[in-house]
């Protein structure tokens, strides 16, 4: 029997400009810890507070790495056009 799973691809915007792109299965909690800093070594630690501006839903982790790891790939202009039409609709 196979469980379901609820893993997030996510991008958040930190306060200088930048967008970290990540993966979770828990996007109120992970977005808590980037804000709160739980990590020091994180990319968001230095330029918190981040911002969430967008997110896609997984049934399976491996889809959403698969996914991160495009859109780690493209540029801040892409990622942007992709939260415009993440809004049309």
């Amino acid at each position: 029997m196979k469980i379901a799973h609820n893993d997030f691809l996510y991008v958040v915007q930190c306060r200088d400009g930048f967008y970290y792109t990540g993966v979770t299965n828990d996007l109120k909690r992970r977005l808590q810890e980037h804000n709160e800093g739980v990590n020091l070594t994180c990319f968001t630690f230095k330029r918190r507070p981040v911002v969430l501006k967008y997110f896609e839903q997984y049934a399976e982790i491996m889809q959403a790495i698969q996914r991160e790891k495009q859109l780690k790939g493209w540029s801040s202009a892409k990622k942007e056009e992709l939260f415009v039409q993440d809004h049309d609709c």
